[in-house]
């Protein structure tokens, strides 16, 4: 599944994933057995890796010093320490780089940074309208939350449904070890 098809409706892992780690950053599926043979570093060849279920929600963390000019955002750092930083839109996600020593500077004020798995985790940040949510989520959450903006936007300024939506998708996250 690629991050532009992903829907908060019909998305519902409830098996192994995994993430094509090359250039095409595309969700694909596997049962529990196949997932087992990618759970190691290195498994696959280094092709795929195990997206984790974990979530963990953070205490505010001031992302200004990141220079992304919006509010709902996801954070994916990169096996070769590169950050991207990510932001729905009706079109899909905006894509901005993020710079090495403000990212190394971010995991050095909110050390649970420095634990995210490299393509598979992400800081999701909305701050939009007055919300206050920081959570580090695996990168299919933060697909999902572009399918939904891209679904429930209307207009210019997203209409009565995109941020309602938003609002309930944060609602609804959970903690996950």
């Amino acid at each position: 599944m690629s991050a532009s098809t992903a829907t908060s409706t019909s998305w519902t892992p409830t098996h192994g994933l995994l993430m094509y780690a090359a250039d095409r950053e595309e969700l694909l599926c596997a049962c529990g057995a196949c997932a087992v043979l990618f759970a190691g570093d290195g498994a696959g060849g280094g092709r795929y890796l195990l997206v984790p279920s974990r979530r963990v929600r953070l205490a505010p963390v001031d992302t200004g010093p990141l220079g992304v000019p919006v509010g709902l955002v996801f954070f994916v750092p990169r096996a070769d320490g590169a950050v991207t930083a990510q932001g729905p839109s009706p079109a899909g996600a905006m894509r901005w780089e993020v710079e090495a020593d403000r990212w190394a500077r971010m995991r050095a004020v909110c050390p649970p940074l420095a634990t995210m798995a490299p393509e598979v985790e992400a800081l999701l940040v909305n701050t939009v309208r007055g919300q206050d949510h920081h959570w580090i989520v695996p990168v299919d959450d933060c697909f999902r939350m572009v399918a939904l903006v891209r679904r429930e936007w209307r207009g210019l300024a997203g209409g009565g449904r995109v941020w309602p939506a938003v609002e309930r998708f944060f609602a609804e996250l959970t903690e996950r070890p």
